[in-house]
């Protein structure tokens, strides 16, 4: 991998390079930083088989450049086709821990960019997150691998979920809004853009409260940021889609099961989220929260 890195740096920045050091080494990605003096970049390189997972590298870097045109995300500098690799400017932020994002008043900056990404524009890809967990079912199905949960129940659930809220691709979706994707300078800032593309806002509602761990006290103060309104139809609906977002999670730790050559324990990590996924939709009378859900007609907020 640092071969690659090597090479492109050479071949981008000749008799620039100070040094090159690992960022992060993702699942689906690896992340280097290149000094060249006068600024820093980040290299990102893309990992084996990520087009079985519903990645579009060309929409990755429409989408960063949307997002770094809103002053979201990092800038995208160059592309390399040949490798596959994309450079973005270095953003020297801080993290942000799930606790502190789920306060004030880094939750409402937290509002305040995802409102910027929501209307920053459009991608190519339509990111239907109903579609995308059908897809890594039957990716992982078509190489022998099962979902370690009543996925039966799951993907039945599903279907029920997705006539109260039909898809609407409506806004710039990140549609995957883990902790690690956050950094804070002089504001909230959102990296990795690779499942980003056009989608239902709520699911990346749903996406950060459930990812980041969000009490009740939270969820409720970020639809009220967001929203602005806090009736049944309103919290039954994020509580849905916050089930379609594990089941999302659930299903792409399936698929890493039939294709990573990782030594990571993706069957565990699909069993948990999927368990979660069914926990929600038992911790409360799903049929009333389907009743109430398809009474909101916010697709567009």
């Amino acid at each position: 991998m640092t071969e690659v890195v090597d090479d492109l740096a050479a071949r981008l920045w000749p008799g620039r390079v100070r040094s090159i050091d690992l960022l992060a080494h993702g699942i689906t990605n690896s992340n280097y930083v290149v000094d060249l003096g006068d600024e820093r970049v980040v290299v990102r390189v893309p990992g084996n088989d990520t087009h079985l997972l519903g990645i579009d590298r060309t929409n990755e870097v429409v989408a960063g450049a949307l997002a770094a045109s809103i002053g979201v995300g990092p800038e995208v500098l160059a592309t390399d086709a040949s490798t596959g690799c994309i450079v973005f400017r270095f953003i020297d932020g801080r993290p942000i821990s799930t606790t502190e994002l789920a306060e004030e008043p880094m939750l409402g900056h937290f509002v305040e960019a995802l409102r910027l990404v929501h209307h920053a524009g459009t991608t190519p890809t339509i990111w239907n997150a109903y579609d995308v967990i059908r897809d890594h079912r039957d990716v992982a199905a078509a190489r022998g691998v099962e979902p370690p949960f009543d996925a039966v129940f799951a993907l039945e659930l599903l279907a029920r979920i997705e006539i109260v809220r039909p898809f609407r691709p409506t806004v710039l979706g990140h549609n995957d809004l883990l902790n690690a994707n956050f950094l804070f300078d002089d504001r909230v800032r959102i990296v990795d853009w690779e499942y980003s593309g056009m989608s239902d806002p709520f699911f990346d509602l749903a996406n950060v409260s459930v990812n980041n761990g969000f009490p009740v006290d939270a969820e409720i103060a970020l639809l009220r940021h967001y929203v602005g309104d806090l009736s049944d139809p309103v919290l039954s609906t994020m509580h849905l889609m916050k089930i379609v977002s594990e089941l999302r999670e659930a299903m792409w730790g399936v698929v890493q099961v039939a294709i990573s050559s990782l030594k990571v324990d993706f069957t565990a990590y699909a069993r948990e989220r999927g368990d979660h996924a069914l926990a929600l939709a038992h911790q409360s009378d799903i049929e009333e929260q389907l009743r109430l859900a398809k009474r909101y007609s916010g697709a567009g907020v």
